[in-house]
């Protein structure tokens, strides 16, 4: 017999305000039969009244991406998030300020890979580039040569375009992240 559970204390592996990891263990009949922590060996785990090693069984949440509630000129919304954003990188969970600073991105040369290592580390299959309302905004070849290397399909769109693009991919369950401008 098995139980349904959540991992109490587990780190939630899709990142802040990510899904959570669901499980079946073993139930041995009694009730004080604790769920699996992390320090735990799952391989000592066993169903009752067998002599083989029970299996761990994973069941991963595919985190869809979030809604791109509004945008208009400095300004961005994500559903689900209160933050207001200037500029700022999407991907399945989550969202965040893209801060220019971090790595020295300026209109050109533009967007640069390290701006992008993030939203491609969250497992994404598209990355959509918002260039500005007025595409003022660089995207070098070798950045879309990061992507296209790594397995990723690129869309580079002005801002209004590519927040249109990028919601309609991400209501189709796509797994899209993004990188948007919002002024220039």
């Amino acid at each position: 017999m098995w139980r349904r559970g959540q991992a109490a204390g587990l780190a939630n592996r899709n990142g802040p305000g990510g899904g959570a990891d669901r499980y079946l263990w073993p139930m041995s009949g009694q009730r004080d039969v604790p769920p699996p922590s992390p320090r735990r060996d799952w391989g000592r785990l066993r169903p009752a009244g067998q002599g083989s090693r029970a299996r761990r069984l994973w069941f991963n949440f595919v985190m869809s991406s979030p809604e791109i509630a509004s945008l208009s000129w400095g300004q961005m919304k994500v559903k689900g998030c209160s933050t207001t954003y200037k500029d700022c990188k999407v991907w399945p969970g989550g969202s965040r300020t893209w801060d220019w600073r971090e790595t020295g991105t300026n209109h050109s040369p533009g967007v640069q890979p390290a701006d992008l290592e993030e939203v491609v580390k969250k497992g994404v299959k598209t990355v959509v580039i918002g260039r500005g309302m007025s595409e003022a905004l660089q995207v070098p070849p070798s950045t879309v040569d990061y992507l296209k290397k790594n397995g990723i399909d690129v869309l580079v769109l002005q801002t209004e375009k590519a927040v249109q693009e990028y919601n309609a991919l991400a209501a189709q369950g796509v797994k899209v992240g993004g990188v948007f401008h919002s002024t220039c």
